[in-house]
C-alpha cells in the first residue's frame, strides 16, 4: 500500500554516450543522448512503470538511477539525498537501499555458487551478522515461495522462473527502499510470468518497498503499476495514474501502443482498427526537430517541427501540441 512519502525522485536526468572521436582523440565526433531530461517520483510502496519500444532509453535510465551508469546531468534523489554527487565509497554504503532485478536471472547469479551462498554473499557485504544471515535465508525462501531444497542447488539446476525468484530474494534480502525491475518477466514463459508478477505484488504489500518497473509490454505494466510513464526516444511523453492513462490515453504514441495489445475476444480482435505507426524509431544520434514523435505521428502539423512540446498537465501529463482522446481506442481496447 503506497503512502505520501516520496522515496525516489528523478529530476531532469540525462545520459549521453560519446560516439567516435576526432583525429587526436580529444573529443567525440557525436553524442548519443539516450536519456534526454526525464523526471518522475515514486512513493514508498508504489510501483512506477516505464514502458516504450526497444531503444527508447528506459533500461539506460534504470541503470542511471542505480548509478551503474553515471548520469550526464540531472539528479537522482533517494530518500532525500542526491546520490549523483556521491563517490564510489559513499555510494557503496547506499547500495543496500536501492537494488535491481535483471531481465536474465542466469546472467546475474554466480554459476559456481549455491543459492544459499548467493543469498549469504549479499548480506555479508552489507555487514549483516552471521546469525542474522541464517535466520533471514529461511524467511527469504519462504517469501519467494520456493522449497528449502533449492538452497543447496546451483543456478543451472533450476528453471527460469525459480532463478528469477532467487534474484528477487537476493534483491529484498537487504531490505531496500527501492527496487528497479528491468524487464523481470520478459525472458520467462507466459505460464510462469503471472506467478512472478503476483509474487512481486505480494512482496510489495508486505515490505512496503517502491518499484520502478521497466517493460515493453503495456499489458504487464498495467497489471503491476500504480502510475506509468511512456517513453519515446529518451523522453517521457505521457505519464499519470495507470487507470487514467489506459482509460483515456492522450498522446498518439500511447494510443498506438495500446492498440497493439491483443484482446481476449477473437471476434473483437479481428474487427477492431489498429493504429499503425509508419517508419522506424528515429536514431537518437539525429532526433527530429521539434517533437521527436512527429515523423511517425498521424496528427503532426507544422508547429510540431518547430517547437518541442513540454510535458504538461496536473496529474495526467502529456508532451503533445495536439493531445486528445482517440474514440476508437477507448471503444476497442477496454
Amino acid at each position: 500500500m503506497s503512502n505520501d512519502e516520496t522515496v525516489l525522485e528523478v529530476v531532469d536526468l540525462a545520459k549521453d554516450f560519446p560516439i567516435g572521436s576526432n583525429l587526436l582523440g580529444t573529443r567525440p565526433l557525436q553524442l548519443l543522448r539516450a536519456v534526454a531530461g526525464v523526471s518522475f517520483s515514486v512513493k514508498r510502496g508504489e510501483t512506477y512503470g516505464l514502458v516504450g519500444e526497444s531503444g527508447c532509453g528506459k533500461s539506460t535510465l534504470g541503470r542511471c538511477i542505480l548509478r551503474l551508469l553515471d548520469p550526464t546531468s540531472g539528479q537522482v534523489i533517494l530518500d532525500g539525498q542526491d546520490i549523483t554527487t556521491l563517490d564510489e565509497r559513499e555510494m557503496r554504503a547506499l547500495r543496500r537501499d536501492i537494488q535491481i532485478v535483471f531481465q536474465d536471472p542466469m546472467s546475474s547469479l554466480h554459476p559456481k555458487m549455491t543459492v544459499r551462498q548467493i543469498l549469504t554473499e549479499g548480506m555479508r557485504l552489507a555487514n549483516k551478522a552471521p546469525v542474522q544471515r541464517e535466520a533471514a535465508i529461511d524467511d527469504l525462501i519462504e517469501m519467494v515461495q520456493l522449497p528449502r531444497e533449492v538452497l543447496d542447488r546451483y543456478p543451472h539446476e533450476m528453471s527460469g522462473g525459480q532463478r528469477q525468484r532467487i534474484g528477487i530474494a537476493r534483491a529484498i534480502s537487504l531490505d531496500p527502499k527501492v527496487i528497479v525491475l528491468d524487464e523481470p518477466v520478459s525472458a520467462l514463459d507466459v505460464s510462469i510470468q503471472a506467478g512472478v508478477l503476483n509474487l512481486l505484488r505480494d512482496l510489495q504489500k508486505r515490505l512496503n518497498v517502491a518499484f520502478v518497473f521497466i517493460a515493453h509490454d503495456l499489458g504487464v505494466v498495467r497489471y503491476v503499476s500504480d502510475r506509468i510513464g511512456v517513453m519515446y526516444l529518451g523522453r517521457i511523453v505521457e505519464t499519470g495514474d495507470a487507470a487514467a492513462l489506459f482509460d483515456a490515453p492522450m498522446h498518439p504514441y500511447t494510443q498506438a501502443l495500446l492498440s497493439a495489445i491483443p484482446l481476449s475476444d477473437p471476434r473483437t480482435e479481428r474487427e477492431r482498427e489498429r493504429i499503425m505507426l509508419e517508419g522506424d524509431l528515429p536514431s537518437p544520434l539525429n532526433p527530429p526537430s521539434g517533437c521527436r514523435f512527429r515523423t511517425r505521428c498521424p496528427r503532426a502539423q507544422a508547429l510540431c517541427a518547430r517547437e518541442d512540446p513540454m510535458l504538461e498537465g496536473v496529474e495526467h501529463l502529456t508532451a503533445c501540441h495536439f493531445p486528445g482522446p482517440n474514440p476508437d481506442i477507448a471503444q476497442t481496447c477496454f
